[in-house]
């Protein structure tokens, strides 16, 4: 007990001491810190009001190809693979044309015989009209012959009745024959009308077997990109199947949809004619930048404003089409790609002009609108 009270009782003086030692903390001096500021002058100028909006590119003509006649296919253009760019007029497939060929030779024989058959129609015309001259002079003198066998026989008793019924049976026989000629050359208008007809007919025949032919061979209509292909040599393709889609790249469009308040208050829509359609007014060619989403800083390139496409409803947007000139997309920014179609991009549309306002750093207003 004497040992513990011992103990307990130098820590208890050791502790007084420890406490002893201890001096309070001294008063800190509450100071205002100093911000440092940048200030900006700014003074009222006249401001274009940019409008933006997000659009993919997309090439303004696209073409799917289809076979036109049935057949199998010979030959296709050893370049004709996705991505591959075929120069205009290019062949890009045949199709087995012996049967066309041997189509078309057929109707132009019957259009030749045809026209044929009327030459010798007009000729024959002109023959028998000839002959119908010579038919009705022999029918003249028949008659004059058979009156004057007729008479004699009659007034003065010279002849006998036999040799008068002879000269107006040589008289039938001849009026017979010039009134069957004269039938015949009657009729000849109307047969030459008819083969003319006939030989119409032939010639279309004709020229619908020489554009099945000429189907048979697809050209280029514009150089494009091939944007897909389903056709390979041998295959057999019918009147109307998709084989082959072409993109025309010469000129790129990016449809951008803008909210609606924005277009009815910066586009600068032109004052439709008087009379005209009930839609908006034309759009000023304005030059607009395309920026590349995946590096707006490096790949940019020049636009102009084209047409309003479509208003949604849904959404109350108004679509509005930039076109950009296949010139203009090769070279724009600093960087090597070029603008093609799948890529997704801003578009800087120039609007109005603000007047007497004052341009401050994006960052300095907040969204309560609050300026520091």
């Amino acid at each position: 007990i004497a040992i513990c009270s011992l103990v307990l009782g130098l820590g208890f003086a050791g502790m007084l001491a420890l406490t002893s030692l201890k001096r309070p903390p001294g008063e800190a001096v509450q100071q205002e810190p100093a911000i440092r500021v940048r200030v900006t002058p700014v003074a009222p100028e006249d401001v274009a009001v940019v409008i933006s909006g997000f659009g993919e590119v997309r090439p303004l003509r696209t073409v799917v190809m289809a076979a036109e006649v049935a057949g199998r296919v010979v030959r296709v253009h050893p370049r004709l693979v996705v991505g591959e760019v075929i120069p205009a007029g290019a062949e890009l497939f045949r199709i087995d044309d012996r049967d066309y060929r041997a189509a078309f030779q057929e109707a132009d024989a019957a259009a030749a015989q045809w026209a044929t058959a009327i030459e010798r129609l007009q000729k024959q015309s002109a023959i028998d009209r000839q002959r119908l001259q010579t038919l009705e002079r022999s029918r003249e003198l028949s008659r004059s012959e058979f009156q004057r066998l007729k008479n004699l026989y009659e007034d003065d008793m010279v002849g006998t009745r036999s040799g008068v019924e002879a000269a107006e049976r040589a008289y039938n026989a001849a009026v017979d024959q010039a009134a069957q000629l004269a039938q015949a050359v009657a009729l000849y208008p109307l047969q030459i009308r008819e083969a003319e007809k006939s030989l119409a007919a032939a010639h279309a025949r004709r020229e619908a077997a020489a554009a099945r032919l000429e189907r048979c061979r697809v050209a280029a209509p514009f150089r494009g990109r091939v944007r897909q292909t389903a056709i390979e040599a041998g295959q057999y393709v019918s009147p109307g199947q998709q084989v082959l889609t072409l993109a025309d790249d010469s000129i790129l469009e990016i449809r951008v949809p803008l909210d609606s308040r924005d277009a009815q208050r910066w586009l600068p829509f032109e004052t439709p004619a008087k009379g005209s359609d009930a839609w908006f007014g034309p759009l000023p060619a304005l030059t607009c930048t395309v920026r590349w989403t995946e590096a707006p800083e490096t790949h940019f390139w020049r636009g102009t404003l084209d047409r309003v496409v479509a208003f949604d409803p849904q959404s109350r947007t108004v679509e509005v089409a930039v076109r950009v000139a296949a010139v203009d997309a090769l070279r724009g920014g600093n960087g090597h790609l070029p603008l093609v179609e799948g890529m997704f991009c801003q578009v800087e549309i120039p609007g109005r002009i603000l007047t007497g306002v004052f341009r401050l750093p994006r960052h300095v207003v907040s969204f309560e609108n609050t300026v520091y």
